[in-house]
């Protein structure tokens, strides 16, 4: 006699359930145990839950679920309903992993074994949901290792939770503790380097990828009596050693240890089960943003000088951050260059995107100017080799993806405090003057670096004074929060302005906190785009190398070339910078229009550049500014009376105007037409 009719004459049905395609297969005894319609034949997963009582449809599954996961077998007791729902009888299934398939048996009960009452089960099921949601919320946001072992320590399972637990991963052919909780200090030596062959829970789970419940010591002492005189002192009663597996790899072992005896039903072990899946994610995940992390900070100190920047007679603090998304890597960068005159380079640069192909552009860059920087090549010259090496760059290996960089390169004599800068499509710099007013310094610029390789770069000279600091930035420390470079540049100021100039350290991390800290929250700026952007900055400060003047001065030096007029903007924007807390309002707008009648005279008259030098001096309220604008011509300008139709000669007749002293003063090499004005109580010197 065959067995199928054996179990038939007993009651006792046959089934198959195939969770993959969502099918099941009885034969006539489980069809009319179920109520099913047809008698032996494959059914669909639905009728089968049409048949059954809601709630033991639910406990099913789950118990189908983790016989699957644990290779173990799903036992559940089910209420057949029929058509009106009224239940029809009580029948109790066992089901038993075969491959992809789980195969079992199905007969009646009628001892009065019944599931327990929906309440009950139904509030035991809203506890493990709300938990296992809390627990896949804290785990989804623990971004390192040690703050997913933070949150595994923290979790509180509904009606039993582990007092002691160790999670372990493999490292070749051993395994080693990633962390524990629960145990002292130094307790998890014989533990910390275990071979996989060893006679231990943990090693025996990541060899078959299947869980270990033991859940009293007898049962640990019989099934593991080589390690159980290491576990024994440790006081538990229970252990439960599930696999970490991720992508259809088990990446280690978890350990969860009860003071209190657990018995292990298949409601707990659903729980643990779903823990240790949600664990392994979050540690894969951590272990891959911790190695991205690592790549990065590698990549990043590879870039970027090797030494502290330093410059004798001057204080000099650099920063970096980058960028917040994907492997923290981007293209700026700065540097300092001892070059052969015995003078050294500052350069900050940024290039295009914010991946790995704009780190890598960045660092062949780096290597290519400091090479033709050591070569004692003229500013102007470096950045128009660095362009063509670009542009040469890119048409070689970088076809489908060109990629362009800006860069600002100066010169600094620290004898004088002249800087000699260049810059190709980089932000301008910016000066803290000596009294803490901001300015940002406007300077000749030409094309981003491998856009055109025969680029001409013009230098802007000009002179940092004693107690002056210089910023250099990329966009990133502008524009980042939304900002424009109006708005970005108007909320660094206040910072520059209020930050320690004796101490550029904090004030460079004043600066940083700015964009990325909490005071960046409330100074958004107007663009819907925020993205975040990586981050280089350079400060200078030239120390001061005598007692400090008592009487404030602030300065401002700007050449105006023929080639150039729009600079005249410039010229006007640096006068009100430098007159920004001036008393009187109209002398500030009669300065601005003598300067840019004076600029434009010597661009339109001569065939020479402009050099505009302008000193404001004396304590607020009784201050004296003064300003010049030099050219090379030898012509003597004279005051005229220009008739009412004349296109010109009216300059020296508003300066006479509008200035409280004026005058003309011939040097070897040409002259300078320089006014005066005096603020409420200030004097001629």
């Amino acid at each position: 006699m065959r067995t199928e009719d054996v179990l038939a004459a007993a009651g006792t049905g046959l089934w198959q359930w195939d969770d993959a395609t969502g099918t099941v297969t009885v034969d006539d005894t489980a069809a009319g145990l179920l109520g099913l319609d047809g008698g032996a034949s494959e059914h669909r997963s639905s009728a089968v839950r049409a048949c059954l009582h809601a709630a033991d449809y639910v406990s099913l599954s789950g118990e189908v679920s983790l016989a699957t996961a644990e290779g173990t077998v799903a036992e559940s007791v089910l209420r057949v309903v029929g058509e009106d729902g009224t239940i029809v009888r009580t029948v109790r299934a066992r089901l038993r992993p075969h491959g992809p398939l789980l195969a079992g048996t199905l007969h009646e009960v009628r001892d009065g074994s019944a599931p327990p009452p929906a309440a009950a089960a139904g509030d035991w099921r809203r506890a493990r949901e709300a938990f296992l949601l809390d627990a896949g919320r804290a785990l989804a946001e623990a971004d390192s290792t040690a703050e997913v072992l933070r949150v595994a320590a923290t979790l509180s399972m509904p009606g039993f939770s582990p007092d002691g637990l160790a999670v372990f991963g493999v490292d070749g052919d051993r395994l080693s503790i990633i962390g524990h909780h629960g145990h002292e200090t130094g307790a998890e030596g014989p533990f910390r380097e275990i071979p996989l062959n060893t006679d231990y829970p943990a090693a025996l789970v990541v060899r078959t990828g299947q869980a270990v419940y033991l859940p009293s010591p007898v049962a640990y002492e019989d099934r593991f009596p080589v390690t159980w005189p290491l576990v024994a002192p440790f006081g538990r009663s229970s252990w439960a050693y599930l696999p970490l597996i991720v992508a259809g790899s088990t990446i280690g072992a978890w350990m969860a240890a009860f003071r209190d005896p657990v018995d292990f039903t298949p409601d707990e072990r659903s729980v643990l089960t779903t823990v240790a899946r949600m664990l392994a994610q979050a540690l894969s995940r951590a272990h891959v943003h911790e190695s991205e992390r690592a790549l990065s900070d590698g990549l990043q100190r590879t870039m970027l000088p090797a030494r502290e920047p330093g410059i004798d007679g001057m204080a000099v603090a650099a920063r970096y951050v980058p960028t917040g998304g994907g492997l923290q890597v981007g293209g700026d960068w700065y540097d300092v260059i001892e070059l052969p005159s015995g003078r050294t380079a500052l350069v900050i640069g940024d290039v295009q995107g914010h991946d790995v192909r704009a780190a890598g552009i960045m660092g062949q860059l780096r290597i290519a100017l400091r090479a033709y920087a050591a070569e004692g090549h003229h500013p102007d010259a470096v950045l128009s080799r660095t362009s063509r090496f670009l542009a040469g760059l890119i048409d070689t290996e970088f076809l489908d993806d060109v990629r362009f960089a800006t860069c600002l390169y100066l010169e600094v004599d620290p004898a004088s405090g002249t800087l000699d800068v260049v810059r190709a499509g980089h932000p301008e710099p910016a000066i803290r003057l000596a009294d803490g007013t901001t300015i940002v310094r406007p300077t000749a610029g030409g094309l981003p670096l491998g856009i055109a390789p025969d680029s001409d770069y013009p230098t802007t000279r000009m002179v940092l004074e004693p107690g002056e600091v210089l910023l250099l930035c990329t966009d990133g420390l502008i524009e980042t929060g939304g900002h424009d470079l109006e708005t970005g540049w108007r909320r660094l100021a206040q910072v520059l302005e209020g930050g320690p100039a004796d101490d550029l350290e904090a004030l460079a991390d004043a600066m940083v906190r700015a964009v990325h800290g909490p005071a960046s929250h409330h100074t958004t700026g107007p663009l819907a785009d925020r993205r975040e952007d990586d981050i280089a900055l350079v400060l200078l400060r030239r120390d001061l190398d005598g007692p400090i003047c008592a009487v404030p001065v602030r300065r401002a030096v700007l050449t105006v070339s023929q080639t150039d007029p729009g600079r005249i903007r410039a010229a006007r924007a640096d006068i009100r910078a430098l007159l920004h807390d001036w008393a009187g309002a109209d002398q500030v707008e009669s300065a601005v229009l003598l300067v840019s009648e004076l600029v434009t005279n010597v661009l339109v008259h001569t065939d020479g550049d402009a050099v505009l030098t302008a000193v404001l001096t004396g304590t607020p309220g009784s201050r004296r500014l003064h300003i010049e604008v030099g050219d090379r011509s030898d012509d003597m300008p004279h005051l005229r009376s220009p008739g009412e139709m004349a296109s010109s000669g009216r300059g020296l007749l508003l300066i006479e105007e509008l200035a409280d002293a004026w005058g003309v003063d011939p040097h070897g090499d040409g002259k300078s037409i320089w006014f005066e004005l005096y603020e409420a109580g200030a004097t001629a010197a």
